[in-house]
């Protein structure tokens, strides 16, 4: 009999209904192409598909994201929430089936002496299990298992967004402490130029050559632009004490390798097609996993309208004597199922309702809102690579005419033909372009970064045999 009510149950698990509405990705309106996508690199192929160490091609900065990728906090805290989850799906899961418990008890009573008997112990003893399942009749926690392991798939994503930014964060901090040091190197190169005019200034001012005030300026130019190496240093102090954090050491000195100017970068960077980034973003991913579980929510919710089913059972021995345990009379059995009836809940039942389709209409217009900044994302990278390539063109032909302008101010002067004042200003328009065609490099290096970011590139455990996760399991594995 017990079988036979327990396979009744069974069937009616698999032959039940799942209430609750079934998931279905929403369509989304999308461009065909990016605009900023120059004509002659429109293809399939993506920047995104170029692993980050062949992007990357400074050892000194492999190093660097690999040490982030093993020591980052905010890397190893998006983990240990995937951790969090997959645990959280398997309590979930576990409703779907049967609670088994065992168990042994002795008690030991004295009846005290009545008119028709005299005083006695009773000793009994019982060992036996007890079985209780609720019936997923409604495929309620179906639904429930369902919003959570979608919860633990968006904890994935989650983890590979951490992972493509910090890739993403240490380049770039990488490319502006470069920055940093190449302004430095061109502000004392600077300084040792304008001491040398100054002195030249000084001798031609002792042989009554120029006034007082040729001599004047001069060193207060040295002295002007002497003052910003401070700034700077700080700024790379600075600089390096955020990349340490990033790769989860106290604030340290950083190693460099190449110089900015030596930075590789692709000769073109294809966006792709603006349908792939539905499939390799992971906060677009992310979001829609999230989506997935309010929209199972909605049949989790709606299971608090209809009756619940349970059967319990119990199996085991009892007896007052321990040598008489396990013979036939010892044995007992009951199985029952239940019924439990939602009457009146006070609304609270629909208010749960409600509040599961909100929170499903909030995940589906952050999804929507997801994509839609990630258009943006990859349109901002785009115009800016391209445009920042065509300022870094000019600003080498202004540095180069600067140079000549200097050389030609300084003879000049020297010959008596110009005013100092000529010098200082080819001088200083020279150091200018010179800085300001620093920070073009810089911003195109991280112009392709954060395009390669937008577009969903950074890291994938599978495509890296370095690194030590590469092997490990996947948690849709482990399902």
């Amino acid at each position: 009999m017990f079988l036979s009510l327990l396979f009744l149950f069974s069937s009616l698990v698999f032959v039940g209904c799942t209430i609750g509405p079934d998931y279905e990705r929403p369509a989304i309106s999308q461009p065909e192409g990016f605009r900023n996508q120059l004509p002659e690199v429109l293809d399939t192929h993506s920047l995104a598909d170029t692993p980050w160490w062949e992007l990357f091609q400074d050892k000194e900065l492999q190093v660097l994201i690999r040490t982030a990728l093993e020591h980052n906090n905010d890397l190893l805290l998006a983990i240990a929430r995937i951790e969090e989850a997959r645990a959280e799906l398997g309590i979930t899961r576990s409703s779907l089936f049967p609670t088994i418990e065992g168990g042994s008890s002795f008690s030991k009573e004295r009846i005290a002496e009545t008119d028709q008997q005299a005083d006695f112990t009773l000793e009994t003893y019982k060992l036996g299990g007890a079985l209780s399942w609720e019936i997923d009749i409604w495929g309620q926690l179906r639904r429930a298992t369902e919003a959570s392991r979608a919860r633990l798939l968006a904890s994935q994503e989650a983890r590979r967004a951490v992972t493509i930014g910090l890739v993403s964060q240490v380049a770039q901090s990488y490319f502006e402490l470069r920055a940093v040091d190449l302004q430095l190197a061109i502000t004392r190169r600077t300084v040792e130029t304008r001491a040398k005019t100054s002195k030249i200034v000084n001798f031609r001012y002792e042989d009554g050559l120029v006034s007082g005030l040729d001599k004047a300026r001069a060193e207060a130019e040295v002295v002007r632009v002497s003052a910003q190496i401070p700034d700077l240093e700080r700024q790379i102090v600075q600089t390096e004490n955020a990349l340490s954090i990033l790769l989860g050491q106290n604030p340290t000195g950083i190693v460099r390798g190449r110089t900015l100017t030596d930075q590789a970068t692709p000769p073109v960077v294809p966006a792709g097609l603006p349908s792939a980034l539905l499939e390799r973003r992971p906060d677009i991913m992310q979001a829609e996993q999230r989506l997935v579980s309010a929209n199972a929510e909605i049949g989790v919710a709606k299971g608090n309208f209809f009756p619940r089913f349970t059967l319990t059972g119990d199996l085991g021995v009892t007896s007052s004597d321990l040598d008489n345990l396990f013979t036939g009379p010892a044995k007992f059995w009951g199985i029952g199922p239940g019924v439990t009836l939602p009457f009146f809940t006070a609304g609270r039942n629909m208010a749960n309702l409600n509040a599961a389709e909100a929170r499903q209409q909030q995940a589906l217009i952050q999804y929507q809102q997801t994509i839609l900044e990630s258009f943006r994302e990859v349109e901002d990278a785009l115009i800016a690579y391209q445009k920042f390539r065509l300022i870094q063109t000019q600003q080498k032909k202004l540095v180069t005419l600067n140079q000549r302008a200097v050389e030609l101010a300084g003879t000049r002067y020297e010959e008596g033909l110009a005013d100092y004042i000529d010098v200082l200003d080819s001088q200083r328009e020279l150091f200018s372009a010179e800085l300001d065609l620093a920070q073009t490099q810089r911003a195109q290096l991280v112009a392709v970064v954060q395009l390669y970011k937008a577009l969903g590139g950074g890291w994938n455990p599978e495509m890296d045999p370095d690194y030590g996760d590469a092997t490990a399991p996947s948690p849709l594995k482990l399902m």
